[in-house]
């Protein structure tokens, strides 16, 4: 039976291999795979192929649309008309909120990265017999594993 689980980087990671050790499964026996952390920055525009979740295009569209609105309705007075007035109205309402996105995601998401640290995560995959795996199973739990999976 195969035991998988993952970890935070720390000394629980290692009081769970002490106490598997101490139930009598071998160093053989027990497989840790630091995982690496990601190096490169999230990037800010989506692919057709690609898409992480984050759009800046959402508040420009929504501010492009008001403003496109205000300056049509403003434009029956100003001497360009309503038709351009409402061009460029839609124009800065979307810079604007695309200018809104990217300050927030630059700023509030890397501070936000910071402030959680970098730690990365340890894999841990222990074979052992079958009778041990409850027992195993709960060290993994006791000593604050993320996550645990049994493979029989």
């Amino acid at each position: 039976m195969q035991i998988f689980s993952t970890f935070e980087h720390s000394s629980y990671l290692e009081l769970a291999i002490t106490s598997i050790e101490q139930l009598g499964i071998t160093k053989e026996s027990i497989l840790a795979v630091p995982l690496n952390n990601r190096v490169e920055e999230r990037r800010l525009f989506d692919s057709i192929h690609r898409a992480d979740g984050i759009s800046l295009f959402d508040k420009g569209a929504a501010i492009g649309t008001a403003f496109s609105v205000v300056g049509a309705s403003v434009g029956f007075v100003l001497e360009w008309g309503p038709i351009y007035w409402g061009i460029i109205g839609a124009a800065s309402g979307f810079i604007l909120g695309f200018i809104i996105d990217f300050i927030i995601f630059k700023v509030v998401h890397k501070r936000q990265r910071t402030l959680n640290g970098k730690k990365s995560e340890v894999v841990l995959v222990v074979e052992c017999k079958k009778e041990l795996g409850d027992k195993v199973e709960q060290l993994l739990w006791e000593n604050l594993a993320l996550g645990v999976s049994k493979v029989e």
